[in-house]
C-alpha cells in the first residue's frame, strides 16, 4: 500500500509499464483514502525492483510511505492488471 500523492498522476498505468518490465503479475488499484494498493507476484528479485519503483513512483507523484505485506505466492495471476 502507497501512501501520498499517488492518485491523479497516473501511478497506475507507470506501475503497470514497469510491472511489465520486470515480469510481475497481480494488479493495482486505486484506495477510497487516496493511497494505492498493489499486489505483485514473481521472482522475488523483480518484486523487490517493482517496490523499489514504487517508493519513488511515477514523474509527479510524493510518495510518503510504503506498507510492505509478504505472502507465499498463488499464482493466481497471469498478467499485471489495473482495476478501476
Amino acid at each position: 500500500v502507497i501512501d501520498g500523492l499517488v492518485q491523479g498522476v497516473c501511478f497506475r498505468h507507470y506501475a503497470r509499464i514497469e510491472a511489465g518490465k520486470l515480469d510481475v503479475r497481480g494488479w493495482i488499484r486505486n484506495m477510497s483514502d487516496g493511497r494505492v494498493e498493489v499486489v505483485g507476484e514473481g521472482a522475488p528479485e523483480a518484486v523487490a525492483r517493482l517496490v523499489a519503483w514504487c517508493r519513488r513512483g511515477p514523474p509527479g507523484a510524493r510518495v510518503t510511505g510504503v506498507q510492505e505485506t509478504y505472502g507465499p505466492p498463488t499464482d493466481d495471476y497471469t498478467t499485471f492488471e489495473v482495476h478501476y
